[in-house]
């Protein structure tokens, strides 16, 4: 026995679909009449709108396959309803994922190519991870999980597109390591990974079975503010967990401004969102400087870092409290003479590793900024 369900969005992609559906079954073309897909947060929702038709097609599950559609749905709480949509101009009465409250929805149309383009093989990716999770995690941490699932996948293909330079160190491949096995004994919002695994030793001979655990994590950007006319910085301050963790007195942290890099994005469309959400400044691409990349913790964490300077004029910067309240954040902004930022690396009371290591790129480059 099959079920006809309607698929619109993002499962239209062929290869996201095999691998939400572990299968392919076929699919034939379809619309629901009377609506229009528009983006909500970068995903498609159906809403109702006179004259329009959403693209979409037919597919009919069996009960394996349906049962993993209902889990991939629920995690952006979509549940199914009965629905007639049009097959060769012919209704037909299918099943649709609707979410169970509708957001607050804009004119912005969702369009599957502009998707494809920046997204498809990242959902690609972070759907197999998802399913290889889903029989050991509960749906709630999954659910939790998934943005960074998401959010990894697209560090992963960043990494893998990177010029590699092997000017000094050995011209490694990841072929030279060999994971005998994995495991991924915590999954919420960060994940730990653990392998047993073998890699090429110096001597040209293979090392024993070790293993090695660390934080999966995702590339994210960090941003000093500089301005070089008057010689001032912004720096931010906020509670961090890491400290309360270490039994630090004191865990609020002079920082730059920083942040996750979400799937579809640039490190450079990064740096702008951040520099807007936490601090309220407006910036152009070409204000960025490039700093380096760097993994901050190479032993324990995948999180791989993009550093710049933006060049711009603090003269009217805002010194409130700013952040996104959807994720707690509870950001102050100090903009502070260059000297001062560096005496206070000097006192420790910097203790921020990516603030330290622009700062002093910083202050061997000011001067070729300033004359800028």
């Amino acid at each position: 026995m099959t079920t006809d369900v309607f698929l619109f969005g993002t499962l239209r992609h062929d290869d996201l679909r095999a691998a939400v559906l572990n299968a392919a079954p076929a699919m034939s073309p379809a619309t629901m009449a009377g609506h229009v897909q528009v983006d909500v947060q970068g995903y498609p929702v159906l809403v109702a709108c006179d004259g329009a038709q959403a693209k979409g097609g037919l597919v009919a599950l069996d009960a394996s396959a349906l049962a993993r559609l209902d889990f991939y749905e629920g995690l952006f709480d979509y549940t199914r309803e009965t629905a007639t949509v049009l097959r060769d101009g012919a209704p037909v009465q299918a099943q649709v994922y609707r979410p169970g409250e509708l957001p607050q929805v804009t004119d912005t149309r969702w369009e599957f190519t502009d998707w494809s383009a920046r997204n498809a093989d990242a959902a690609i990716l972070a759907a197999h991870e998802l399913f290889a999770l889903a029989g050991v995690y509960a749906p709630e941490a999954l659910k939790v999980r998934y943005p960074m699932l998401l959010a990894h996948a697209a560090s992963q293909l960043r990494a893998g597109q990177a010029v590699q330079s092997a000017t000094l160190r050995g011209d490694w491949g990841r072929d030279d390591v060999v994971s005998r096995q994995r495991m991924q004994p915590y999954a919420y919002f960060f994940g730990v990974q653990v392998d047993d695994l073998q890699f090429q030793r110096f001597d040209g001979s293979a090392s024993n079975v070790v293993r090695r655990a660390g934080f999966v994590m995702s590339d994210a950007v960090t941003l000093l503010p500089y301005d070089p006319a008057l010689d001032l910085v912004l720096v931010i301050e906020q509670f961090r967990y890491g400290p309360y963790m270490r039994g630090d007195a004191n865990c609020w942290s002079l920082e730059p401004i920083a942040g996750r890099i979400d799937p579809g994005e640039s490190p450079g469309e990064c740096a702008l969102r951040e520099a807007q959400e936490e601090a309220r400044l407006h910036l152009m691409q070409d204000a960025l400087v490039p700093v380096g990349e760097s993994y901050p913790s190479p032993g324990a964490i995948s999180e791989y870092l993009y550093s710049f300077v933006a060049l711009c004029d603090l003269s009217h910067a805002d010194e409130g409290v700013a952040g996104l309240a959807s994720e707690a954040e509870d950001i102050r902004s100090h903009v502070i003479p260059f000297e001062r930022l560096m005496a206070l690396i000097a006192s420790g009371e910097v203790r921020n590793g990516p603030l330290i290591q622009t700062a002093y790129w910083l202050a061997l480059n000011k001067a070729r900024l300033q004359a800028r």
